[in-house]
């Protein structure tokens, strides 16, 4: 289903792209030397449930799952990439550390992604990563607007991930969001432009660039959901949600100022 959203639902998206904008900026703020990962989702369902919202994840269990999730934000550290299950680990000065979430209010959801180094190390190739990574979103982000086509984002994003020399993997990506987290259109982060849906204004996206330091191949752990590179390799992951307007994209899951 792709789902067109009305002003008046946009508007709604806005305040709730706005908290969880807030919960990942508050999250990495707390994520410190000793943090422990089911702190971090601990507090981020405080602040979900104070904001009289719904997390998106705690019964998500899509086909590719072990299940429902039962957890609040998605925590990845170092070479876990997507759906990383939060678990009893403190973190280590130098890990990367990559938060995912989403979280549904007054019936409309928004999804973002930071990665990020936690403590006092600034490891040269991780840091790379990360804004190899926020580059690509710009680049994405940048070629949306209306009567340009899903490709278009796909090509931008995948021009800028080869340009700063990660291979790609295309099974998981961007995606529509509306009144459900997960949407059609897919938007796989490599692509031809001018192919594929045209976008028009009241259509949500949620576009995620991520990349694995040394290879394009994942594996996945016991727990059924944390998705790792395939060699070990340090991983990041960044992502926005956009609306589509009358004269191009608004991104939704802008830190708050």
């Amino acid at each position: 289903m792709i789902e067109i959203l009305s002003p008046a639902k946009v508007a709604r998206a806005r305040v709730t792209g706005a908290l969880v904008a807030e919960i990942l900026q508050t999250m990495k703020s707390r994520a410190v030397v000793g943090t422990n990962l089911l702190e971090i989702d601990g507090w981020v369902r405080e602040m979900i449930e104070a904001a009289g919202a719904e997390s998106c994840y705690v019964d998500y269990a899509p086909s590719f799952g072990n299940g429902p999730f039962g957890h609040y934000i998605c925590t990845g550290v170092n070479d876990a990439v997507l759906h990383g299950l939060p678990h009893d680990y403190a973190l280590a000065d130098g890990d990367l550390l990559s938060l995912d979430l989403a979280v549904l209010k007054d019936g409309v959801a928004a999804d973002a992604a930071i990665s990020f180094i936690v403590g006092e190390s600034r490891p040269a190739e991780s840091v790379a990563m990360i804004e190899a990574t926020e580059r690509a979103l710009a680049a994405g982000i940048a070629a949306a607007g209306p009567g340009k086509a899903i490709g278009d984002i796909s090509h931008a994003i995948g021009r800028s991930l080869r340009d700063s020399g990660y291979e790609i993997n295309t099974d998981f990506g961007g995606h529509g969001i509306g009144s459900t987290m997960h949407q059609d259109p897919h938007i796989p982060n490599a692509g031809r432009a001018g192919r594929g849906y045209r976008m028009r204004p009241g259509l949500m996206l949620a576009i995620e660039p991520w990349v694995m330091q040394d290879t394009d191949e994942l594996v996945m752990d016991p727990d059924g959901w944390t998705l790792r590179s395939a060699t070990g390799a340090r991983t990041a992951h960044t992502e926005h949600t956009i609306a589509i307007t009358g004269k191009g994209a608004e991104i939704l899951t802008l830190p708050p100022q």
